[in-house]
């Protein structure tokens, strides 16, 4: 099954709760009325209410100027309008990024605990090394012995190296000697590990300001990504999240995980629009290759397939 299916398929309720309500909209015959109804379903799908405020001031900009809508320039305006405010922010895939940056290329991932961060950071180092590149592992989530458990049985599965310590230690200590490793070994990239605690508590982000610290002694200029991982499932909580993690350590891209499992993959699109961070990564299932670099254009694609234009 090729990528671009296995995006259909998981955006499958997404795309039941957005195009279906658009569908039938359509299917009346679209007028003024039927903006306020629009406006409800894109909400739902957690669209943010900014990018719907964007998309109905464009809609109703085509009304004044023709008189009334055509259904196929409807369906035109607002898949072009999601594919601007997408492709504003997406960025080259995470293998470029890392074969034109320093090397290494430190990778922090952040987030809370249970959304996937361990399994993502697992998969990204196996991609990675499916196309050649060197990536070196960090437990540096010392506080939970599962999760370095987790990450030395990944490391184990795709032969990649990891650097660990016993829980407890110092996340700090493991960083340290993670970019150390990577020095010595020639890796082209390195993939930290972080505590997700909850993100409302002082000490989670302290620890992470200080991780940052020590990178950016060892290694000037690093980390050279914070990647933030969220739960699409969460919907609109998962933009609380993303503000409390930026305002604390700036984050630069974020992975999307279990897209599949949710109705609400709006939520792609508030955070680009509303927070103006980037897409990188999007999960839609378990197995390792289901981690994919966003792509606004087949992420629309997927989106509408069923509607037509």
């Amino acid at each position: 099954m090729d990528w671009i299916h296995r995006l259909s398929q998981g955006l499958a309720k997404t795309r039941e709760a957005l195009t279906q309500p658009l569908t039938q909209l359509l299917n009346r015959g679209p007028g003024p009325a039927a903006l306020e109804e629009l406006e409800g379903t894109l909400l739902a799908a957690d669209v943010g209410a900014r990018a719907v405020a964007q998309l109905l001031e464009r809609l109703r900009a085509e009304t004044r100027a023709f008189g009334h809508y055509d259904r196929s320039r409807f369906l035109s305006i607002l898949k072009g309008t999601l594919l601007d405010m997408l492709r504003a922010r997406q960025r080259e895939p995470i293998e470029e990024s890392i074969r034109k940056g320093p090397k290494p290329y430190v990778i922090l991932a952040v987030g809370v605990n249970g959304v996937g961060k361990t399994t993502t950071l697992a998969k990204l180092a196996q991609r990675l090394k499916q196309v050649g590149l060197i990536p070196v592992l960090v437990a540096a989530d010392t506080f939970r012995a599962a999760a370095i458990e987790q990450l030395a049985v990944w490391a184990a599965r795709i032969g990649v190296d990891l650097t660990r310590y016993q829980q407890g230690a110092d996340p700090s200590a493991v960083v340290f000697d993670g970019i150390a490793a990577a020095k010595a070994r020639g890796a082209d990239a390195v993939l930290i590990d972080t505590a997700g605690r909850l993100h409302t508590k002082t000490n989670l982000m302290e620890e992470l300001k200080k991780i940052k610290r020590v990178l950016a002694r060892e290694l000037p200029g690093s980390p050279h990504e914070v990647l933030l991982v969220l739960d699409a499932t969460v919907g609109q909580n998962a933009l609380a999240q993303a503000r409390q993690f930026h305002e604390a350590v700036g984050v630069t891209g974020i992975a999307l995980t279990k897209l599949d499992g949710t109705a609400r993959g709006g939520i792609v699109v508030a955070m680009t629009e509303e927070l103006s961070i980037p897409i990188r990564l999007i999960g839609v299932g378990e197995q390792a290759d289901d981690l994919q670099d966003f792509h606004a254009d087949a992420f629309v694609d997927a989106l509408f397939e069923e509607t037509g234009s």
